[in-house]
């Protein structure tokens, strides 16, 4: 396992400052592309105040600004995913824990390993959870690719297009992704992100279940599976 240090930190948001900070950064970057949407994003929602959801927030070490910003919700205790509320669930995920990211963004010019950072902290959030699928909901074609090159699966075989009521019924792929198998699949495919999301510590990326997660997310050793 090596070390590696980045130029941002990432942690969970605590208090209602941090939450702040996270709803500007998505007013100015969803309010760049859609300016109608940057009162609606300036303002937390329920889904920010529910005990279910983790909210990340990077931070620029030398600024202290505010670079990158995700939130992370499950199912583990019940709650309801958002996403769920317009789609139908498969039946051979439905008894599985399953989780959702959301409200994913990054600041112009920021480092490039923020966004990459913020999977990472998402998928050891979802694997200190025991979540078991991700459902992601993904409009932009780049976005798609990304997710695509991340492992993730269309839900539907069609490839359907799903209008997402908290995606402002735009239509959108639906994808999942396995969480509890995706270190070991990114090993069979000796995938380019195995060494970043698996086999480096970054200690700049820790919130409060990161001891969980730490011992939950598989280990997997570059050399082993050569």
């Amino acid at each position: 396992m090596s070390v590696d240090f980045l130029s941002f930190t990432v942690r969970e948001v605590e208090t209602e400052d941090d939450l702040a900070k996270a709803c500007k950064l998505r007013a100015d970057c969803y309010g760049r592309h859609a300016p109608a949407l940057r009162e609606h994003m300036a303002e937390p929602d329920l889904f920010d105040a529910s005990p279910w959801t983790t909210v990340f927030l990077c931070e620029d070490k030398a600024s202290g600004a505010a670079v990158g910003t995700m939130r992370v919700v499950d199912n583990a205790r019940g709650a309801k995913l958002e996403i769920e509320e317009f789609l139908e669930v498969p039946e051979h995920i439905i008894h599985d824990t399953r989780g959702e990211m959301t409200r994913l963004v990054v600041a112009p010019g920021s480092d490039p390993l923020v966004k990459a950072a913020l999977w990472k902290a998402g998928y050891l959030r979802c694997a200190s959870s025991r979540v078991q699928w991700l459902i992601i909901g993904a409009r932009k074609p780049g976005l798609i690719k990304q997710y695509e090159y991340l492992g993730a699966k269309d839900l539907y075989g069609d490839q359907r297009l799903v209008p997402l009521g908290h995606g402002w019924m735009l239509p959108h792929r639906i994808f999942v992704f396995d969480v509890a198998n995706a270190a070991k699949d990114w090993s069979e495919q000796r995938h380019r992100l195995l060494r970043f999301m698996v086999e480096t510590d970054h200690p700049d990326i820790c919130f409060s279940s990161m001891h969980g997660a730490a011992s939950s997310a598989p280990r997997l050793s570059l050399v082993a599976s050569a």
